[in-house]
């Protein structure tokens, strides 16, 4: 029985007989084998030997394809655009190609990636969440699908050099240990190679790298800096395919992590901007919008809408917070400047390699809009994630007497992060945030591209409605891709974005984007023909604690109307005006929230309102010994808040001096660690209290059992909990916490044993980190208590 080909093999066959260079779609992936091009016969000398031609894949002169998108990044903030902070790369890829000023993300961080490298909607891919809060709803598990195949593993499959620099946060959380399993890490989704962190966020200075899927230490030494290194990097790998695969051409993604918290950069870029942002969020919002008009980057008729009732006017605030406010938002923005700098370095490679006219850029300047995550102003960026209220007074108290003074931020010491009100300054002139998915402020960014080769340099913006799903889709369309129906023999979920090609050349051209719906914990909207209906949902991202939230009945919402088309900003509400209209847009979101998994609304709430779901494997008890390193957070036991016993068995030499375990870093965690021959526990609460328990008189050398009681003193979130340490079965010394933080000390930090690796939980041992134990641990148990 002959077998009959498929379509696309066909097509090979026949254009390889023809002697033509073959690029066309396929519709299953990968492509079959080059067959031999020999004759075999029974010896050498009755054979005839023919290199086999592998067919190409794709057009001639297939450009190369970079992506480069920051985070936590405000519609309002590039200098590029008519905002206050200088972005020199912005600048140049707009300026050699097209801008955008109606593109969307999710609200979201992984959510925006995840439908960035799809091109399908993010509950469809389980990304309706952030990773760390996945549950096991269809639309927020935090792993995307293989029947949703990546950009990454569609054009390495094609031919092309795929690599991943930077932040990833598409793992679920479960799977970011040494056990894996690694295909829903970076190189199980197409990447070859990748260079980053896995989590939200990591300190700039000690970041969690990881190369592939090895856990590597950055270099200690002074000036490292994470997008640095990370630029660094990613030039390296450019070099390198120049030399080993000039032929191929890349896909490259640089995501740095930068400007999400906490906000590190050193003192010289932050200096650039003193004085700057002295005159308040108010008037810099007010000026901003002036200069987008200016720009013509919004439309004149544009509307600013008002501060939100619980975010502060700058001249309430006295003249103490102002300094401390205003340097807040000078890091930041030295934060900013500095990485969309060392996005340059790439360019500058390309120009190096004679790359850069073939290549395409697209580079989306914030993956969810500015973050409102930092309240009232923060030292300790994640008190805001665990509901932990600290008022700022007293934090500024705090960074005076600790840590000696506002010359500390943007340090190693500090994770700090900008009042809410600079993000929604740096929004303007819509009335979100990161986190709201309903309104523009929360999924609206600056999106340039270039392409010298294929798009011709036009300072026209260009207002097309479109979205990051629409990204890969533009891609297949230049490169004459059909999206396939199988990869790796899984078949495809249909594509959700549409190619915006139509629009490169046709500044003025019709969207032909279809309805678009958006959803973030709880927060939604849904765009369609110019019209977008809107509810801001349960919780306001500037508003501390979870008590939002409780109670909230999503059928009770009121949806907003608002006529995008002469309204820009969402300024006006037209809802009780054209009821039909909002009926029918509202009619829509049901059907693709259906379609999408997106129901029930609020699933990305449920973690907060059962927080057993995040209590890990279920287990009770733990047992490592000094070979255990680098086990995130989100995985270790629970020495924060649950009642915990830890002991542990060590052999001691004289003085000893080192860390035996420590779970956390700068922000938060604890460490129990031996100075001098003197035992001593840590709990560094959030950065604005550490708790020491130290023994009076040093241990002897030899063995000795030390162990750690954590009590907490009530049955809710965020309470104290009682600390005791023993040796050998004494307490020597006890102590209460003012809170414990429910969710997590940090977004990327580790549990170690045998020393502390990435940023120190303690100060104490800040200049010896990570120093490492002297003597020997040889038995660690882990044991939760009533």
């Amino acid at each position: 029985m002959i077998k009959k080909p498929c379509p696309g093999q066909m097509a090979l066959t026949i254009g390889a007989l023809l002697g033509a260079p073959v690029a066309m779609a396929q519709a299953n992936l990968p492509f079959p084998p080059t067959p031999s091009a020999s004759d075999a016969g029974p010896t050498l000398l009755e054979s005839r030997h023919q290199k086999r031609q592998a067919p190409s894949h794709l057009p001639e002169d297939a450009p190369n394809i970079l992506v480069i998108m920051l985070d936590d990044a405000g519609f309002a903030q590039a200098d590029t655009v008519g905002g206050g902070i200088h972005t020199p790369t912005l600048s140049r890829v707009a300026d050699s190609g097209i801008r955008y000023n109606a593109f969307h993300t999710t609200a979201i961080s992984s959510a925006t990636r995840a439908a960035l490298l799809t091109g399908r909607n993010h509950h469809r891919v389980g990304n309706g969440v952030i990773a760390e809060l996945a549950t096991d709803w269809d639309g927020y598990t935090g792993e995307i699908p293989k029947s949703s195949a990546t950009m990454a593993e569609v054009l390495k499959q094609y031919g092309y050099s795929t690599a991943a620099f930077g932040k990833w946060h598409n793992t679920p959380t479960q799977y970011t240990t040494a056990a894996g399993p690694f295909d829903t890490w970076p190189t199980g989704y197409g990447f070859e190679h990748f260079y980053g962190f896995l989590a939200g966020e990591t300190s700039q200075y000690e970041p969690r790298l990881y190369r592939n899927t090895t856990p590597i230490e950055p270099p200690r030494e002074p000036g490292y800096h994470l997008s640095e290194d990370l630029a660094e990097q990613a030039v390296n790998w450019l070099h390198e395919q120049k030399t080993l695969a000039p032929n191929k051409p890349f896909f490259l993604y640089w995501t740095p992590g930068a400007v999400h918290g906490p906000h590190q950069v050193s003192a010289s870029w932050a200096d650039k901007y003193k004085g700057k942002f002295d005159s308040g969020w108010d008037r810099y919002r007010e000026e901003t919008f002036a200069r987008q008009k200016e720009l013509g980057f919004i439309p004149q008729n544009a509307q600013l809408t008002p501060r939100p009732a619980e975010l502060p006017a700058w001249d309430s605030l006295s003249p103490e917070q102002q300094r401390y406010q205003a340097r807040l938002m000078e890091v930041y923005a030295g934060f900013m400047e500095h990485a969309d700098t060392q996005a340059g370095k790439i360019l500058d490679e390309l120009e190096r390699q004679g790359e850069r006219d073939n290549t395409l850029i697209f580079y989306v300047f914030g993956d969810n809009g500015a973050s409102a995550e930092g309240m009232e102003g923060s030292i300790s960026e994640l008190l805001a994630q665990n509901g932990i209220p600290f008022p700022k007074e007293q934090q500024l108290q705090v960074l005076e007497s600790m840590y000696g003074g506002m010359s500390a931020l943007g340090g190693a010491k500090l994770e700090s992060m900008y009042n809410a009100a600079w993000a929604w300054a740096g929004s303007g002139p819509f009335p979100g945030t990161k986190l709201v998915a309903g309104y523009f402020g929360g999924t609206r960014t600056p999106l340039a591209v270039s392409w010298p080769k294929g798009i011709a340099a036009d300072k026209r913006v260009r207002n097309q409605f479109h979205h990051v799903n629409d990204i890969a889709p533009t891609v297949y369309d230049i490169l004459d891709i059909a999206p396939p129906q199988s990869v790796n023999g899984v078949v495809q979920d249909p594509l959700d974005g549409v190619s915006m090609r139509y629009s490169f050349d046709e500044a003025h051209a019709d969207s032909r984007k279809p309805p678009q719906y958006f959803e973030v914990f709880g927060s939604r909207g849904l765009y369609k023909d110019g019209w977008m209906a809107s509810v801001f949902g349960p919780r306001k991202p500037w508003v501390q604690g979870f008590a939002q939230f409780m109670g909230w009945q999503p059928q009770n919402d009121r949806w907003a109307l608002y006529d995008l088309r002469s309204d820009y900003s969402q300024a006006i509400d037209l809802a009780d005006k054209y009821p039909e209209k909002l009926a029918e847009l509202k009619a829509e979101f049901d059907a693709q929230a259906k379609a999408n998994h997106v129901y029930p609304i609020g699933a990305g709430l449920y973690p907060f309102l059962d927080p057993t779901l995040l209590a890990g494997d279920g287990r009770q008890e733990w047992r490592f010994d000094a070979r255990t390193k680098r086990l995130p957070e989100f995985v270790a036991p629970n020495l924060r808040s649950r009642g915990s016993l830890v002991s542990v068995q060590v052999e001691l030499p004289e003085k000893a001096n080192g860390v035996i375990y420590a779970l956390g870093g700068i922000s938060g965690g604890v460490t129990l660690y031996l100075d001098q021959g003197h035992v001593v526990y840590e709990y560094n609460a959030m950065a604005l209290a550490r708790i020491k328990l130290r023994a009076e008189r040093p241990l002897s050398a030899g063995n000795t059992t030390i162990e750690v009681r954590t009590q907490p003193t009530a049955a809710k979130p965020a309470a104290p909990v009682q600390l005791s340490l023993l040796v050998d079965g004494e307490e020597v010394a006890s102590g209460v916490t003012p809170f414990a933080p429910p969710l997590t000390f940090t977004a990327s930090e580790t549990f170690d044993i045998g020393e502390d690796l990435g940023s120190p939980v303690a100060l104490d041992y800040f200049e010896r980190a990570p120093f490492a134990f002297d003597g020997k641990v040889q038995d660690l148990l882990v044991r939760y208590t009533p």
